[in-house]
């Protein structure tokens, strides 16, 4: 996994203007992208994955985008989906599909159970 800084600075610019307290995080040689607390995008081998579910991934499947593969083309995949190149360089587009990524993520959040934390015996 890589991300080369010319585009780790492309994305967060075109991100910028359609993603609310959008901020990044290094991890595992790639970039992990939230838009507040909401992790909703993914940055690998110079690639845009957005979080996807059952709602949104056929958007996704239509435009022939394939799913993050954290261990190569033979692995697992993963709850995202490569972004168009189109609709990266769209600001309207790209406003678009990252909400309905943050909302994915908000969906994930909401549906998870809180975690409790145990009192030392």
């Amino acid at each position: 996994m890589s991300v080369s800084p010319g585009f780790r600075a492309f994305v967060l610019e075109q991100l910028g203007r359609a993603v609310p307290q959008l901020r990044s995080r290094s991890m595992f040689g790639g970039v992990g992208l939230y838009s507040g607390a909401r992790f909703f995008a993914l940055i690998d081998n110079d690639t845009l994955f957005f979080k996807v579910d059952d709602v949104t991934r056929g958007d996704f499947e239509r435009r022939g985008m394939e799913p993050f593969r954290p261990g190569g083309a033979d692995g697992e995949t993963m709850g995202y989906y490569e972004l168009p190149a189109d609709v990266l360089e769209d600001p309207d587009a790209l406003r678009q599909w990252a909400d309905q990524a943050v909302a994915v993520a908000a969906r994930r959040k909401r549906g998870r159970p809180r975690r409790t934390r145990r009192d030392p015996d």
